[in-house]
């Protein structure tokens, strides 16, 4: 499954980027993140409650920041554990660049389930997966008090 968006930030790419990094604001914008810090330089401990519709799994997992050049780009990639609905995973590209006073961020992500996870079906977890990011871009310029307008897929 794809996912992805591009979104217009009113901020300066050095505070999107330090707020992206930020654990704090990580976890005000993650919609039922219950615990996220860092195990180390490139590297997030996460627990979060997902609404995939009819359940809501509690997924503990990792996340890995590869590729990084600061203030530009990374890659995150995951995999969490949700019980007996089995593992999710996936990886996401963030591209931001400066677009006038504010800054673009460009969001690609794959991502894939096993287990119970998908026998829910690709439509809803399609559909609960989209409107987790897009809530997340709107709750992380919340908690940055900047502006977020979406601007369409990628």
């Amino acid at each position: 499954m794809d996912f992805g968006g591009r979104y217009h930030i009113a901020a300066p790419r050095a505070a999107v980027w330090a707020a992206l990094n930020d654990t704090a604001m990580l976890k005000a914008a993650i919609p039922g993140c219950h615990r996220i810090e860092w195990a180390g330089e490139t590297a997030l401990d996460l627990e979060i409650k997902v609404n995939l519709g009819v359940v809501h799994p509690v997924f503990k997992g990792d996340l890995t920041l590869a590729g990084i050049v600061p203030a530009e780009r990374y890659t995150l990639s995951g995999k969490g554990k949700g019980g007996l609905l089995g593992l999710a995973e996936g990886s996401a590209d963030i591209v931001l660049a400066d677009d006038g006073e504010g800054t673009l961020l460009v969001f690609t992500a794959i991502g894939g389930a096993s287990g119970q996870i998908m026998r829910l079906g690709k439509a809803i977890i399609g559909n609960s997966a989209q409107k987790v990011i897009d809530g997340f871009f709107e709750r992380f310029g919340d908690a940055m008090g900047a502006d977020v307008t979406p601007l369409g897929a990628k």
